[in-house]
C-alpha cells in the first residue's frame, strides 16, 4: 500500500503547524510536527541547565533525552522521557532554545529516523524547516509556506496574549528575524525552498484558503 506524504517547510510563524493540522484532518492523514520534537529536546536542555551555545554540553546530554510520539484521536502528543510535555513546548524560551540546538547536525540526526519511520508507516502531513530537502526528499507534495516577518510577529503576539502573557511585538519580530537568519544560514540542513516546492505566501490569506490551496496541489498528483 502506498503511503502519501505532504511536506510543508517554511520559516517560524508562517502558520505551518496550524495549516498542517487542519490539512491532515481533512485528508485523514497523520500530522507530524517535527518542530515539536526539537522543542522537546530544547525543553530537556533547559531542564538540565544546559548552555545551548556550547555544542559539547548539548551533545553530552542528548543520549539521555528520549523523544517519542503518540497519537490520540489523530492528535500528536510528544513524550520526553516518558512524560507528555506537549503543553510545555510553545513557550518562547523553548522556541528560542530549539532554534539554536536544531542547527547541530547530531541533534537533527537524532530525530531523523523517527521522522522517516512515521512517514513509512502512515499517510502523513509533516512540517518543519528541512522536510522536503532532507527528511522526506521523495515527498509526494512539497509546500514552502511563508509570510512577512511583521505578519508572523503579529500572529505570535496574538497567540501569547491569549495565553495571558504580555509580550512586546517589536521583540517578537526581532526574534523571528534572528531565527530566520540562523535557520537559513546554518551549514547543516538549512531552511531552503526546494526547486520542486510550491510556494504559498499566507500573509494575506485566510487559514482555510491556504488549506484549500494545498489540497488542490495534492489532488493534482493523485
Amino acid at each position: 500500500m502506498k503511503h502519501y506524504s505532504i511536506a510543508i517547510d517554511g520559516p517560524s510563524g508562517a502558520g505551518k503547524s496550524t495549516i498542517a493540522k487542519l490539512l491532515s484532518r481533512r485528508l485523514g492523514f497523520i500530522y507530524v510536527d517535527t518542530g515539536a520534537m526539537y522543542r522537546a529536546l530544547a525543553l530537556f536542555c533547559i531542564q538540565k541547565g544546559i548552555d545551548a551555545s556550547r555544542e559539547e554540553e548539548v551533545a553530552a546530554v542528548l543520549g539521555e533525552a528520549v523523544v517519542d510520539i503518540r497519537f490520540e484521536e489523530g492528535e500528536q502528543h510528544v513524550l520526553l522521557c516518558g512524560k507528555d510535555v506537549t503543553g510545555e513546548l510553545r513557550k518562547e524560551e523553548v522556541g528560542n532554545m530549539a532554534s539554536v540546538i536544531s542547527a547541530y547536525p547530531f541533534v537533527r540526526s537524532h530525530l531523523l529516523q523517527l521522522q522517516r519511520f512515521l512517514a513509512d508507516q502512515n499517510h502523513v502531513v509533516m512540517d518543519g524547516r528541512d522536510i522536503a530537502s532532507t527528511v522526506l526528499p521523495g515527498a509526494d507534495v512539497k509546500i514552502f509556506l511563508t509570510a512577512s516577518p511583521r505578519e508572523r510577529a503579529k500572529r505570535r503576539y496574538k497567540e501569547l496574549i491569549r495565553r495571558g502573557e504580555q509580550p512586546l511585538l517589536s521583540r517578537i519580530e526581532e526574534d523571528i528575524k534572528r531565527r530566520d537568519e540562523r535557520d537559513m544560514n546554518r551549514s547543516f540542513s538549512p531552511l531552503v525552498r526546494t526547486e520542486d516546492a510550491t510556494v504559498i505566501d499566507s500573509s494575506l490569506m485566510s487559514i482555510d484558503e491556504v488549506v484549500v490551496a494545498i489540497e488542490r496541489v495534492f489532488q493534482c498528483i493523485k
